[in-house]
């Protein structure tokens, strides 16, 4: 047995910042458009729920039983994506025209605070948080006229979320991955997937993904792009081990070949690795998009 100690040198651990902020709109189910986030100055995970309801039998307590948990917060930021708008309910049916109180589109989210500890500062390692089926709630906005003391506006959104599945585990909407604890060479395998690279876009892999690209050595594979001929709108899926092919509009899987029934339509297929225990290459693309001959 070894005696415990306090503040030994390099375990003073402290968790501060926020930064590299990426929104994804999700397509199909699918998070498969990553937009950067400048300006964003804080994010509150406010978890809520698991409440104890006891229950009396024999003249004693029971047992307890606990409500279902679930995560809701606050977005901060002093700008916002363009993109976000179709998230905060509003619309733009012409360039620089904006319609509010439109539906809200539900969103994803991945923020990385900083990790620090008495030897090494703000370098000692970071988190990454990635949010899942997050959908934003009306706010406030407070505009001031410019003053001896002017400050920008900040804005704020208070958001809930809907848990996405995970493999023998109770849903979630919230993943965190600490640098320190992870292989760099897996890290690396995330941050690529969710910031993008040359050839490949930026994208929110689902938790069962996540968890693969850290569980061992997952299966790497390479999607390939669907064949297609334009004059007839026939789309030929590939069939490739540890990958699934999905249509954009209903996320629905596709396999064989699949047929843009009206001229002039386009249809968007997605890929991505059939479970956790596949991986994409740095180099594999994930949609297409296709259009008919008019």
């Amino acid at each position: 047995m070894a005696e415990l100690t306090w503040d030994a040198s390099g375990d003073r651990l402290f968790e501060t910042g926020i930064d590299k902020g990426v929104l994804y709109i999700p397509t199909g189910g699918v998070y498969s458009d990553g937009y950067a986030w400048n300006g964003l100055t804080g994010v509150t995970e406010s978890p809520s729920g698991a409440e104890a309801n006891a229950q009396y039998a024999d003249n004693i307590k029971y047992l307890n039983l606990f409500s279902v948990e679930e995560l809701g917060g606050t977005i901060e930021a002093f700008t916002y994506p363009d993109e976000f708008g179709q998230c905060d309910g509003t619309s733009s049916p012409e360039q620089g025209v904006l319609v509010a109180q439109q539906a809200r589109k539900v969103f994803g989210l991945a923020y990385r605070t900083l990790l620090g500890n008495d030897q090494d500062g703000n370098d000692y390692g970071y988190k990454l948080h990635l949010l899942y089926g997050a959908q934003a709630s009306p706010s406030e906005k407070a505009y001031q006229t410019v003053n001896d003391t002017p400050e920008p506006i900040a804005f704020s959104w208070e958001f809930t979320t809907t848990p996405v599945p995970v493999t023998d585990l109770k849903p979630t909407s919230l993943l965190v991955i600490d640098s320190t604890l992870v292989s760099a060479d897996n890290l690396t395998t995330l941050e690529e997937a969710l910031y993008g690279t040359d050839i490949t876009d930026p994208r929110l892999p689902l938790p069962d993904e996540v968890i693969g690209m850290f569980s061992g050595s997952p299966t790497l594979v390479t999607s390939e792009e669907p064949s297609f001929v334009s004059a007839t709108g026939v789309i030929t899926i590939p069939t490739v081990t540890g990958v699934v092919y999905r249509r954009a509009d209903t996320n629905a899987i596709v396999a064989g070949t699949v047929t843009i029934a009206v001229a002039g339509e386009s249809l968007v297929i997605t890929a991505a690795p059939a479970s956790g225990a596949y991986a994409f290459t740095p180099y594999s693309d994930d949609d297409w998009s296709f259009t008919r001959d008019p």
